[in-house]
């Protein structure tokens, strides 16, 4: 067995693929289509603009979507730029408007959810379960 197939591949090089040519100008023939309808339910005049293009990807989606394969990796490019630059923006605000506070606050209440204070005093930090789990023989095989 190859040492590939043993361990999990942590690497950050994933590579990508796109959506089909066809799906690709199906979603924005969709999406042009929506903003015409908005335009005229709202009684403004961009539907005369963004109808034709609805009808213009539809049509080419249907017929020759290969013609869309440029925009389509364009696209593609677009949203991993996104993924690389908005990603660790909003993890970071998640950590640092959610997690932080949370803990900070545990910190000022003396909570110790996990157990980690250190206790000189402690002969072992086991902690008992009752009732007791499942027996260790039926551990052997678990994965």
């Amino acid at each position: 067995m190859a040492t590939s197939q043993l361990h999990e591949d942590f690497s950050r090089e994933e590579h990508v693929k796109g959506g089909t040519d066809r799906g690709f100008g199906l979603v924005f023939a969709g999406f042009f289509a929506l903003l015409a309808g908005l335009s005229w339910w709202r009684g403004h005049t961009a539907w005369h603009y963004t109808l034709p293009i609805a009808a213009a990807f539809l049509v080419v989606a249907l017929t020759f979507p290969r013609i869309l394969a440029p925009l389509n990796r364009l696209w593609l490019k677009i949203g991993l730029l996104m993924f690389k630059v908005v990603n660790p923006i909003v993890m970071g605000l998640l950590f640092f408007v959610t997690i932080t506070p949370i803990g900070l606050v545990m910190r000022a209440t003396g909570k110790d959810f996990l157990r980690l204070r250190l206790d000189k005093n402690a002969k072992s930090y086991w902690i008992e379960r009752t009732p007791p789990g499942p027996p260790p023989q039926s551990m052997k095989n678990q994965f």
